[in-house]
């Protein structure tokens, strides 16, 4: 298998839990603290070696491809201005990385967004992150996944322990587990009832994924909402070979939710060093 230097990330859903922010304007392009939320998971990616990118997207989502794009207009007047700060920063963001896209005409779930990347990925591993979930760690937790599957040469799941009583918001696993962080996975269940979770160990937004995983995506049926879930084609897998789940070292952040959105921005404020001497203060000043 080759190595891993592609990474997929998904941007064509409606961000209904965000409306009416998102009637207009896409999820990812929500901007927390001073960043749009897919600027950071972008970012994780490379921080973790990852130099080809291909970002989903669908109808009403060009702001993405803007973002990531060359501003001639916007450089030239900071230029002009002297704001040699500002410039740098805008640079930055172009440079970061270079990126592709496909469309996604139909919003029909995480399974059928990977499909769209099927042309482009090829025969090789690829990884995928999911703009709403955000990860603060040292070591970019793609990047902690990315050492398991050069070991094994499997795919990877990110899993982290969540409360019984929040199962049915996630991808529950059960397996085996072969040291304090590395499970091997025995079946997936989507969003159980609590009282029916096999575990209390959920799937998050970081996969690392081997190019079988697409015969078995466009043969999985779609569910009772006319989506193809990931979950489905990952059970599949499990019973074909070793798939892993890994729980990573950070702290996750559901940037999907608008009180995790609130979190996020409270929690990434306080580390930013421009201003988090005043905000902090300004927090313990409140009387409310």
């Amino acid at each position: 298998m080759p190595p891993l230097r592609k990474a997929v990330f998904p941007a064509a859903g409606l961000g209904t839990r965000f409306l009416p922010a998102t009637k207009a304007s896409p999820k990812e392009m929500i901007c927390l603290v001073d960043k749009p939320l897919i600027q950071y998971v972008v970012e994780e990616a490379t921080r973790a070696g990852l130099d080809q990118i291909l970002i989903v997207t669908g109808r009403g989502k060009n702001s993405i491809e803007d973002h990531f794009d060359v501003s001639y207009e916007l450089e030239k007047t900071l230029e002009e201005k002297g704001k040699s700060d500002l410039l740098a920063q805008v640079r930055e963001i172009s440079d970061l990385i270079h990126v592709a896209y496909v469309r996604q005409k139909k919003a029909l779930g995480l399974g059928h967004a990977i499909l769209q990347a099927k042309d482009w990925v090829g025969d090789e591993p690829f990884a995928v992150l999911l703009g709403d979930d955000l990860v603060h760690s040292d070591v970019p937790a793609i990047g902690q996944m990315a050492k398991i599957y050069e070991d094994r040469k499997r795919t990877v799941i990110a899993l982290m322990e969540v409360a019984h009583e929040e199962t049915r918001q996630y991808g529950i696993f059960s397996g085996d587990w072969i040291d304090d962080r590395l499970l091997r996975v025995k079946d997936l269940v989507e969003k159980p009832d609590p009282k029916d979770a096999p575990t209390n160990f959920a799937v998050i937004g970081r996969y690392i994924l081997t190019p079988e995983i697409f015969p078995i995506l466009e043969k999985t049926a779609a569910d009772g909402r006319g989506e193809i879930q990931l979950t489905d084609a990952l059970r599949t897998l499990a019973a074909r070979e070793d798939v892993y789940g890994y729980r990573f070292e950070g702290k996750r952040y559901d940037a999907g939710d608008k009180l995790g959105f609130l979190k996020a921005t409270v929690e990434y404020a306080l580390r930013n060093p421009e201003f988090a001497g005043d905000f902090r203060a300004y927090l313990k000043g409140l009387d409310l």
